[in-house]
């Protein structure tokens, strides 16, 4: 079984950065795609962006291209998210799953991170 412990989240300013980390534990993850989503207040979790822990082939969401990045250490065991030029509508609670390519999130959900940006 694959564990998943979000953090990084906090309180920024609009046009901040910050960068999120998930912690990877457990068997035979090398095989997953690691993704990163997020759920805003009153609204439904999306996809942001994923990464394919073999090889670092990446893919985002379209709403999302070109301020965040996801990467991952292998030595570490570790996923990131970078988010750049935050903004308010970027409050959030941030999540990192894991799964095959297309599909990065057939594991339980953990608690999240909680960003929150402020105008």
């Amino acid at each position: 079984q694959v564990q998943l412990v979000e953090s990084g989240g906090g309180l920024v300013q609009a046009g901040g950065s910050l960068r999120l980390s998930c912690a990877v534990s457990g068997r035979a993850f090398g095989h997953y795609t690691m993704g990163w989503f997020r759920q805003p207040p009153g609204k439904e979790r999306e996809f942001l962006a994923a990464i394919r822990w073999s090889d670092g082939n990446r893919r985002y969401a379209d709403s999302v291209k070109g301020r965040f990045t996801i990467s991952r250490d292998k030595p570490k065991n570790e996923v990131y998210l970078q988010i750049d030029n935050l903004q308010s509508e970027d409050t959030a609670v941030y999540y990192c799953n894991a799964g095959p390519p297309q599909r990065p999130n057939v594991l339980p959900w953990g608690q999240g991170t909680q960003v929150t940006v402020s105008s």
